[in-house]
């Protein structure tokens, strides 16, 4: 009799018909977000990586530009947003380029596993910047996530030396980056969201460009693509674009609580991507490290969601209560 009813209610109907193309985006992103890694690591084979982060932005742009205006939605930007912007293009500018001169020389797979501590560092910012309770069992899943990124840096550290770090870097102000999402979601479109963020990537890169070029730093030297590598600074900021789009929808469909295990499908399809185009596979200890962070960040992702429903229960309970004599 309950399944029935909520079979044939529209609202059930509704949300899981929601559900499911969600899960679908969500999926598409891991799949498309890899081409990412892998077409910054053709251009850095020939261009300085500063100028691919500048492409990215660029490209993102463009792309992003047509969809916001077409879907008649604002461009103009608060005092409030306009900052929170800038805050967030600059998180992507330093997790890009730490990830691209990461990649330049070691395996996707490898460092995309060390990006993965990411939620561990959302965690501990939350516990220690903010105030937010984070319980016994969450730390140690953060301690144990760390521990696996170790088994993945240590043979990378070997090989790279002090590039192995990098994709830490990267985490780190991706985290920050999350962070200043959840509070300009608030305020904005997460379409427009997008092409600002990637235009002010853009012209931030600018005179750090100019910076790096006047220091004669190599990686922030600004020197043109040439012949293939066009293609692939055009193909960051193009897979960029579209793995992105899916994953905001992905979001507006389905509550993250349900996508969140889904991303961990992205270091499979990076895996993947390595071994068939670049002959890259993790060793032994490298899959340990992969192992670990992905049972860790499972742990944290359900100990969320069970605090997430219970609070709801909490919150639930005095409107329940007068109805309980009937």
């Amino acid at each position: 009799m309950r399944m029935n009813a909520i079979r044939s209610s529209p609202e059930a109907m509704t949300s899981t018909d929601r559900i499911l193309p969600g899960v679908a985006l969500m999926i598409g992103f891991c799949l498309l977000a890899p081409l990412i890694d892998v077409a910054a690591k053709l251009a850095a084979q020939g261009v300085p990586v500063g100028v691919i982060v500048l492409g990215r932005g660029v490209v993102q742009s463009a792309l992003m530009l047509p969809f916001v205006l077409v879907m008649g939605l604002p461009l103009r930007l608060t005092p409030r947003t306009l900052g929170l912007v800038v805050l967030r293009a600059l998180m992507l500018v330093v997790s890009t380029y730490c990830f691209v001169a990461a990649v330049r020389v070691m395996p996707i797979a490898d460092a995309l596993a060390i990006v993965f501590v990411e939620p561990f560092v959302i965690l501990l910012i939350g516990r220690f910047a903010f105030g937010e309770q984070v319980g016994p069992r969450r730390l140690g899943a953060c301690a144990l996530g760390f521990l696996g990124s170790l088994l993945v840096i240590q043979p990378s550290f070997a090989e790279f030396g002090a590039v192995a770090l990098f994709p830490l870097g990267t985490a780190v102000t991706f985290a920050l980056y999350i962070i200043v999402t959840r509070q300009l979601s608030r305020d904005m479109h997460p379409v427009p969201m997008q092409f600002h963020t990637a235009l002010f990537t853009g012209l931030l890169c600018l005179p750090l460009l100019a910076a790096g070029t006047a220091a004669g730093e190599p990686s922030l030297t600004f020197a043109a693509p040439e012949g293939i590598f066009w293609l692939w600074v055009f193909c960051v900021g193009l897979a960029s674009a579209v793995s992105h789009m899916a994953m905001t929808y992905a979001l507006k469909f389905a509550p993250s609580s349900t996508l969140a295990p889904l991303h961990y499908l992205e270091i499979v399809t990076a895996t993947a991507l390595g071994y068939l185009i670049f002959s890259d596979f993790p060793n032994g200890l490298t899959w340990a490290g992969i192992a670990i962070i992905v049972a860790s960040g499972l742990y944290v992702i359900h100990r969320e969601r069970a605090l997430a429903r219970a609070a709801r229960l909490t919150s639930l309970t005095p409107i329940a209560a007068p109805q309980a004599p009937m």
